[in-house]
Parts: C-alpha cells; structure tokens; sequence
C-alpha cells in the first residue's frame, strides 16, 4: 500500500551535471561548428543530463489515460460523451493516430481507462481501472472526492513504475476525454490567476458563440469553488479529469525517479503545470514536444519557460504531439553518439565558422 502524502513529498530526482558537462565537451569536440546543430544539440545533451549516461530514445513507452467529464451536462463539447469509450476501442484495434504513431516508433502502448461514463466490454489491450462512472460536474461540485483523486494519481505512479521495471528510456502521456479541455483550460485559469476569457478554446471544434459559452461556464464554477482552491492538489481535485490527475501522479513519480518525460499539447502541459506546482523542479524532467494551436496552450508554456521542438498546429491530444517529436530526439541522440571527433577524423583545429 503506497502512503500517498509521504510519496507526494518526496523529492524530485537531481540532474546528472557531470553527465551534461561531459555531453558538452563531447558536443565541442565532434567535427561540426560548435553550436551549429542548434536544438539537436541541447537535447542531447538534456537527456544526457536526465539519464546520467550518453543520451538514449529507443524504448519509448506511450500511455493513453481515458476517462470522463461531468461538466460535459453543461453542453460544452461539439462531440457526444460517447466518443470517449469509441476511441478506446479505436486505440486497441489500431485504428487512432497514436496507434499508428506507437506502432511506426516501435514503443509500447498503455491504454487505461481511469474512468469512463457507463460499462466497457473487456477489450484486449486496454487496462479497466475504473476510478468511477467520470467526474462529477464541476458547475455543481467538486469533480473527485479527495480519495477519487489519490486514486487516479496513483495509478498514473503505478504505470510509470511498471516503465521502469521494463527499462523504458523515455516516457509519454496522453488523454482522452470528450470535454477535458474544459477541465484543462478551468485548472489552469486557477494555477495561472487569468480569467477563462483568455484560456478558453475551441477543443473538439467549438463555434465561437460555443467558446464564450465555455468560457462562462469555467468562469462561473471557479467563482464556486474559489475559497477551496488554495493548492494546486486542490484545482486539479475540484476542476481537473481522472485521466489529468493519473497524468499528474505519472509526472511527478518520472520526476521523483528520474525517467525522462515528452509532454504532449494542452492538457498534458497543464498536467505538467500542475506536477511542477505541487513539486517544484519537476520540469527539469520534462521536454515540451509541441506547441498546440489550443489557444491555452501559450499561457501554460510560458509560465513554465518552456520551448517546445515543434509547431505544427497540432490539438488533438492523445499523445500525438509528443510522439511526432520522438524521431527529433532519436537523431539527436544519433549525433551526439556516432558523429566523430576532430580527434577521430584526424581533422585539425575547430571549425569556427
């Protein structure tokens, strides 16, 4: 039985910075321009940091957490609850995006279901651990129970524990949940002091009239629950999604042991957000893959400081942004470890220019 406030404690896992001091010298000395690889470079020496060795991005583990919304009573979604539950069969059949992502990267492939709307048929590949029938409505309540939101974070803990026992290099998370940007965009209006005016999105394709509505919405339930959220523990238990909440719990165990994390578009940065709140220096253990065209996503990323590798317009979650970013890490790795030296190619001097 874990003791989740003694694990919540715990502290987050210190960088190797001999290992990025070493990645360093070994970047000035390979047979290119210092600095002329931009990014590529950073990275490599980044993971070199986190892995305390020269830097790998072979075994990649991606989990997919499913749940559902009870604020979507407030009809602030352009998709049916429904899909929720058709998208996890999609993602066992191999029919979704990051099945295919998942399967073209050759990494392993969780899909859980923290806790849909309704009975799912047992499917094989798809992991039924049930925190309950979706969340409550925020409009109205709290959306977990205090012990609701222990749960799900433990279970994202637990997944990353059975990531490391498998000797996974790089860690992924996704979501899925028809009306989780409502969830996403209210928890971070509460971590970032902003009004849901300036966070409120489209998600699954929203008219314009649709995302004022949206905005009320959000608006008018942090006003409810004002004098409750003081902790960021707090926000993510009246505001957040059971499958936020396991991305939150699977984040900060990655922090607290030292597995390297790719985080995805909005909503995983608001997990990310969140992670970093609760344990401070949480982020050094996370890469920023994208920038998703998710209007929220901007304000996330820049309290964070974070410097995400690509920009493709990318919204649809579910771990895709985060996965379209592994073949990035995968050459920076390449170079870092197989280019030569100028020692190595018997070239003389530095190139400067």
């Amino acid at each position: 039985m874990i003791d989740f406030k003694h694990w919540l404690t715990q502290p987050v896992k210190p960088l190797n910075t001999q290992a990025a001091d070493q990645a360093r010298v070994r970047q000035n000395q390979l047979t290119k321009p210092a600095g002329s690889l931009g990014q590529l470079e950073q990275l490599a020496i980044q993971l070199a940091a986190m892995q305390a060795d020269k830097p790998q991005a072979e075994h990649v583990h991606i989990t997919v957490y499913a749940a559902d919304h009870g604020v979507m009573a407030e009809n602030i979604s352009a998709y049916p609850q429904s899909v929720t539950a058709a998208m996890i069969r999609n993602f066992a059949s191999g029919g979704a995006a990051i099945s295919v992502l998942a399967k073209h990267l050759s990494a392993s492939l969780d899909v859980i279901n923290v806790g849909i709307v309704g009975e799912l048929e047992e499917i094989k590949g798809v992991q039924d651990l049930r925190v309950a029938s979706g969340t409550a409505n925020f409009y109205q309540q709290a959306a977990m129970s205090e012990a609701e939101c222990e749960q799900a974070m433990l279970i994202g803990r637990h997944n990353v524990e059975c990531c490391l026992q498998n000797g996974s290099q790089i860690y992924i998370a996704g979501d899925m949940g028809i009306g989780n940007t409502t969830a996403a965009s209210a928890m971070a209006c509460a971590l970032l002091n902003l009004p849901a005016s300036k966070l409120a999105g489209p998600g699954t394709g929203l008219t314009a009239e649709g995302v004022l509505h949206k905005a009320s919405v959000i608006q008018e339930s942090l006003s409810l629950h004002k004098d409750h959220l003081d902790s960021p523990l707090a926000t993510l238990r009246y505001l957040g999604g059971f499958e936020i909440a396991a991305m939150v719990g699977s984040y900060l165990h990655c922090a607290k042991t030292g597995l390297p994390v790719v985080i995805d578009g909005f909503i995983s940065s608001v997990a990310a957000l969140c992670a970093e709140q609760i344990s401070p220096g949480s982020q050094q253990w996370f890469i920023f893959s994208h920038h998703s065209a998710e209007p929220g996503h901007s304000a996330v990323l820049q309290a964070m400081d974070a410097k995400p590798l690509v920009n493709f317009s990318m919204r649809l979650g579910e771990a895709s942004g985060a996965a379209v970013a592994i073949p990035l890490l995968r050459m920076a790795c390449a170079l870092h470890n197989q280019m030569a030296t100028f020692e190595e190619a018997a070239i003389e001097g530095a190139i400067s220019e």
